[in-house]
């Protein structure tokens, strides 16, 4: 079959423009919100477990895989579906390895094909030659995460081109809520529930009206601690689909009607940054050689996390059910980039002077590398002041800067600035920072101060980290 690679930009303008408010929430410029409250919501400890991960991998992985299609139709031959070297343990040891914490696997994506035993469609892994008809990739996948004590996701599409009842909205509401339970019955726990909110019409002409509310009550009473990502409350779209966060990136959002329904206050709305270490989401032969560079990678890390999101890397098996050589090779690339680049604070314990901190709150909290203590100025009103001195002049091109998120996210404005043999220079103008923002410039090399100014913030900022390295050029 002809491979044909749609994204979920494509899908939107295909059906409109509409769509995007109703089934991406949290998808708007920050632009668009005002920033009043901010400070007053709290991430949960599952949200925040969340942010401090960073890195959550994505699987694409189903009967696409061996169609040579990005989505399928619904009326694909299980039959093609035949991994025969599937090792979900080789998958899970490349995430842990590349430092990623969160799995998430397609279970189902929008051809209806389910990765599991399913009762109540026969479109699934029974009907396949895989494993003899008895295999089960969501079983044999939660079980690799859980032996390697990461976390599971999974990613159940609403829409399904395949199941007859979809366009009855009633019906298939049920329908998905069995699927829902199935998932979260029967495989231990699971940390996120992916939703998109692609949603085309059913095979009687009808459009299906999904039942939000009865899906997040589903997952609630089955996955308590489960996060609810995307069509959700938990995590939100970024608003794009090329791993990039916005320079100004809140957690703290006005409520969404359908995510947040009832809720009159502003809430913890992380962003997540989804983009696919290939041209496609699912695995084709013809993409072997065009994976992403190893720069393109490292830049796209400093627009996620580096810019209060987190990052949710696409890295499809093949069709022999393994990740594929390259994918692999450069995910080992990633890691090994990123320990050299965050290889040494040359602020980590130099001498903090400037604005006063609150007792058990000071200065040198920032430099003292523990994630659990911050700086909280004693004095009401911004700017506020912190001074790295260091010890001797060290190259440095990026700094580091984290604020202690457990309280909110506050900052909403600051500025960096780097003192030579006489004077001061700035070389950051920067907006929010929330769990983490990372700032690149031109590499220094005979600083022998930097200097923090918070301009502005929603009450008294709380930073933990003020980090600086000098890392290579990619």
């Amino acid at each position: 079959m002809t491979y044909t690679h749609t994204t979920r930009r494509d899908f939107l303008s295909s059906v409109g423009a509409g769509i995007l408010a109703s089934s991406f929430p949290g998808s708007d410029a920050p632009g668009a919100i005002e920033p009043e409250d901010r400070a007053d919501a709290r991430p949960t400890p599952q949200q925040l477990a969340w942010q401090e991960a960073e890195l959550t991998m994505f699987l694409h992985f189903g009967v696409n895989t061996f169609t040579n299609r990005e989505w399928g139709e619904g009326s694909e031959n299980p039959r093609i579906f035949n991994p025969v070297d599937l090792d979900a343990h080789q998958w899970v040891s490349a995430a842990k390895n590349a430092g990623f914490n969160y799995l998430i696997l397609t279970a189902k994506h929008h051809d209806g094909f389910c990765l599991w035993p399913s009762k109540f469609t026969d479109h699934c892994v029974t009907s396949s030659p895989w494993r003899g008809g008895k295999g089960d990739v969501v079983g044999e996948f939660t079980r690799a995460c859980h032996d390697a004590k990461l976390k599971v996701g999974l990613y159940l599409s609403p829409w399904d081109r395949h199941e007859r009842c979809y366009g009855d909205s009633p019906a298939y509401n049920q329908y998905y809520a069995n699927q829902l339970t199935e998932l979260l019955s029967n495989y231990g726990d699971v940390a996120e529930v992916w939703f998109d909110g692609a949603n085309g019409e059913g095979s009687n002409g009808k459009k299906q009206v999904y039942d939000w509310r009865a899906f997040y009550s589903t997952i609630r009473r089955l996955q308590p601690k489960a996060l609810i990502a995307i069509s959700g409350p938990d995590i939100r779209w970024v608003g794009n689909e090329d791993g990039f966060a916005h320079e100004t990136e809140w957690s703290v959002r006005d409520p969404d009607p359908v995510s947040h329904a009832r809720i009159d206050r502003k809430v913890w709305w992380p962003a997540e940054c989804d983009v696919s270490i290939r041209p496609g989401w699912f695995w084709h032969k013809n993409e072997d050689e065009k994976i992403k560079s190893l720069s393109h990678l490292m830049d796209i890390y400093f627009k996620s996390v580096g810019r209060n999101s987190n990052l949710l890397l696409n890295v499809p098996p093949n069709d022999r059910g393994l990740l594929s050589d390259p994918d692999v090779a450069r995910l080992r690339e990633f890691r090994t980039a990123l320990d050299r680049t965050f290889m040494e604070d040359i602020a980590r314990g130099a001498a903090v002077s400037g604005d006063s901190g609150q007792p058990g709150h000071e200065g040198r909290r920032v430099v003292d590398g523990r994630p659990d203590t911050y700086w909280q100025p004693d004095k009401s009103g911004a700017p506020y002041t912190l001074q790295i001195d260091l010890t001797k002049p060290r190259p440095f091109n990026l700094s580091v800067l984290e604020e202690y998120i457990a309280d909110g996210q506050r900052v909403e404005s600051y500025r960096i600035e780097i003192k030579g043999t006489d004077r001061w220079e700035t070389v950051v103008e920067g907006t929010t920072i929330g769990h983490k923002k990372i700032d690149r410039f031109r590499r220094v090399a005979d600083c022998v101060g930097v200097r923090l100014t918070t301009l502005k913030s929603r009450g008294r900022p709380q930073l933990r980290r003020f980090g600086m390295f000098g890392a290579p050029d990619f």
